[in-house]
């Protein structure tokens, strides 16, 4: 895997990104059986991660991780990876089951500087990624159709950089972007293939879940006298 510092400054962390992102690959989505929905939750000073490793075909649960780590970087609008990075990381090394993509709750290329959190993920990981948001960070776009599957191009200037896809009927688009190793078309797929009726995809959903009973858990330990 590879590292690189997280408690930089944000200059220091857009430098990052900036060389970081000249390695992302964009390549038609290979077979994908397994993959890890991910998502994060904030509490004070820690950030709580969690990834669940799900069945494509079979559409179940195979593993949950959790972890929580201190903060080590502020809320800095474009930074979002550098707060969430270490504890996904972190619930990934966890994971006994290997996954053959990544399913994050956040930006691929649909980035101020084509490096959000899923991509940051798939380049040091070296696996496919897909980023999946519930609003825009950059881009202009018109509205999909409103049935479930319809989808328009994300754009910024000439360049594309996602998709606006519409996961459910008469809810509003979710913003799709390629992370790494997949293209826009494959990213795409892949959220409505894990679409279990609701606006989020099955893997991240149930990660949002776990994530917060994880932070209630952990939080009601803190609190609970020792004596």
């Amino acid at each position: 895997m590879r590292r690189h510092q997280w408690r930089v400054s944000p200059a220091k962390a857009r430098a990052i990104q900036q060389r970081l992102a000249a390695e992302v690959r964009l390549a038609p989505l290979k077979r994908v059986s397994t993959v890890a929905g991910l998502d994060c939750a904030f509490a004070g000073d820690r950030v709580f991660a969690a990834v669940v490793a799900w069945d494509v075909k079979g559409r179940q649960v195979i593993e949950r991780r959790a972890r929580s780590l201190p903060l080590q970087f502020p809320y800095v609008p474009g930074l979002l990876s550098f707060r969430e990075a270490p504890a996904l990381l972190a619930a990934l090394r966890r994971l006994r089951t290997p996954v053959d993509a990544l399913l994050c709750d956040g930006q691929g290329i649909a980035h101020p500087r084509r490096f959000g959190l899923a991509c940051h993920l798939g380049v040091l990981l070296g696996l496919p990624a897909v980023g999946c948001a519930k609003s825009r960070l950059v881009g202009d776009w018109i509205e999909p159709g409103r049935d479930r599957g319809e989808r328009s191009p994300l754009t910024l200037g000439a360049e594309r950089i996602g998709t606006v896809l519409r996961t459910r009927t008469d809810v509003k688009p979710l913003f799709v972007s390629p992370g790494h190793l997949c293209d826009f078309e494959g990213a795409a797929d892949l959220v409505l293939r894990c679409g279990g009726g609701l606006r989020l995809p099955e893997p991240v959903r149930l990660a949002d879940h776990c994530v917060g009973v994880f932070k209630r858990e952990r939080q009601a330990m803190r609190k609970t006298p020792t004596d």
